[in-house]
């Protein structure tokens, strides 16, 4: 078993810090002397150190699944030394959580190249052939099991891309019986979930895992808006509100929200806790009061939400918004594109979290809210928006929810209404308040920006760019389901349908 010194050998920025028979103990004495560019260097190697050697142990652990499948019974390699379960044996040996060792076992799985693929199984190999030279049919993840290997992604990316995708619809040709047929179809089908794995590994850099998660769902909705709409109404069906008792004698609620509930409580929670969630700072004096009270309150915000959502059920429909929020009403905004031909998009997006809906979730709010017609380019941007003036407006923020879905910052995941909006020209120095030169940040970064000493820049209508004090840039890219909402991704051909 190597020890401390032997796997900091592994780690150029530390190893030559460090002398034979060192410890953590040392090791950390070391690493409080070094710079900060050092320090950085350490977390980047042991970065890359550790993904190659949780790839070595996702691959046991599917080797593992593999020998203590149910057909092996108690002579599973699991079952054999007291687990019910694969994940339960990885769990004990690696001292992860449960829902650790399930994702080790299920990326495990499918790195195995000797295992049927989710579209059609290895075949037997033929008269001379071994067992190498069979032809194989590559599973649509393919691309992320390269992107795994070559360290492009984590054990946490590749799984999160791929639970969110999902397999496939089965596909049927209509009005067709022909094999050939519906066999090109579903290769069809493949190659589209293989070009979505793709967009998205090109992403994973920018992107947080829950993040990843999230647009991996929008995408297949995006191109499998017919089984969109089933998986919509089959979590409706879910739904439910139950009233126990605990085992103290005290009663207990718990509930299964459908798509659009969550987003209504969501909303809901945010309007009230903004202030304590490190939302927007407010302008209007009596605003700030409002929320220096919420922050200064001894409620914890669990007691603090129990209060709201008793509020709201006792205010009902007559609610005033000031009285129960203290700021503007709670609502949850859909976006919906229409092309130059008129036709609404088949699935929508949530301003805040993202969440993709169908297209007839859209259609029946507007009857209810009516809509905020907004002119936007092939990339989203906002056309014929700007207005200038000190503070951007309403609809002016409307349009920057649009356009970024939330705080631009690398890797923050802060939904547009925690956001405020920025001048990347200073307004005191003549900048306009115009849309195309205003960016949303939440409000740390927004303060972060100006007061350690970062700036924003624009060319036109392209990316924002992030400037560090010390002279690195990075792009602001918006977030990934806005990308696939303007890029034009669509379902498959209207002539292949999912088989029920």
């Amino acid at each position: 078993m190597p020890n401390f010194t032997d796997v900091a050998a592994l780690i150029p920025s530390l190893s030559t810090h460090l002398v034979e028979g060192s410890d953590a103990e040392l090791a950390q004495a070391v690493m409080m002397l070094m710079s900060d560019a050092e320090i950085v260097s350490v977390l980047a190697e042991t970065a890359t150190l550790t993904k190659q050697v949780e790839e070595i142990q996702v691959l046991a652990a599917g080797v593992v699944a593999v020998r203590s499948r149910r057909e092996r019974g108690h002579l599973g390699l699991s079952q054999s030394r007291g687990h019910r379960s694969a994940a339960s044996f990885v769990q004990n040996a690696t001292g992860s959580s449960k829902a650790e060792a399930n994702r080790k076992v299920r990326v495990g799985e499918a790195l195995l190249d000797d295992e049927p693929a989710s579209t059609g199984e290895r075949s037997q190999p033929e008269d001379g052939q071994t067992r190498d030279e069979r032809p194989v049919s590559a599973p649509w993840y393919q691309p992320l099991r390269d992107a795994l290997r070559d360290g492009r992604l984590t054990s946490s990316q590749f799984d999160a891309i791929q639970r969110g995708l999902g397999d496939p619809p089965e596909i049927d040709s209509e009005g067709q019986v022909d094999a050939d047929a519906r066999a090109a179809a579903q290769k069809e089908a493949r190659e589209a979930w293989a070009r979505a794995s793709e967009h998205l590994v090109s992403e994973a850099p920018e992107r947080t895992v829950e993040e990843l998660w999230q647009q991996a769902r929008n995408i297949r909705d995006l191109l499998d808006p017919d089984g969109a709409e089933e998986r919509f109404l089959a979590r409706f069906e879910k739904r439910s509100f139950r009233i126990f008792r605990g085992q103290d004698g005290q009663k207990r609620a718990s509930m299964v929200l459908d798509d659009e509930g969550d987003l209504f409580l969501e909303t809901l929670l945010a309007a009230g806790l903004r202030p304590r969630r490190g939302g927007p700072r407010f302008v209007d004096a009596d605003e700030k009061d409002q929320a220096a009270s919420l922050a200064d309150d001894p409620r914890t915000n669990d007691q603090l939400a129990y209060d709201l959502m008793m509020d709201v059920l006792r205010a009902g429909s007559l609610a005033d918004a000031e009285s129960v929020f203290g700021t503007r009403q709670a609502g949850v905004r859909l976006v919906q594109t229409v092309g130059a031909d008129g036709n609404a998009a088949p699935i929508a997006h949530a301003e805040d979290h993202l969440v993709s809906v169908p297209g007839a979730v859209a259609e029946q709010r507007i009857c209810e809210s009516g809509v905020v017609p907004i002119t936007v380019d092939s990339c989203g941007n906002p056309l014929n928006m700007g207005r200038e003036q000190r503070l951007f407006t309403s609809q002016q923020r409307i349009a920057l929810a649009v356009r970024d879905g939330g705080c631009r910052w690398r890797g923050c995941d802060r939904p547009a209404s925690y956001c405020e909006a920025h001048h990347i020209d200073p307004y005191s120095e003549g900048g306009r308040t115009d849309v195309d030169r205003g960016i949303l940040l939440c409000r740390y970064h927004h303060m972060t920006l100006h007061h350690g000493r970062w700036k924003v820049t624009r060319s036109g209508i392209g990316d924002f760019i992030l400037h560090h004090p010390a002279g690195e840039t990075f792009a602001m890219r918006p977030r990934a389901a806005l990308n696939y909402a303007w890029g034009g991704i669509g379902p498959p051909p209207k002539r292949f349908r999912p088989v029920s």
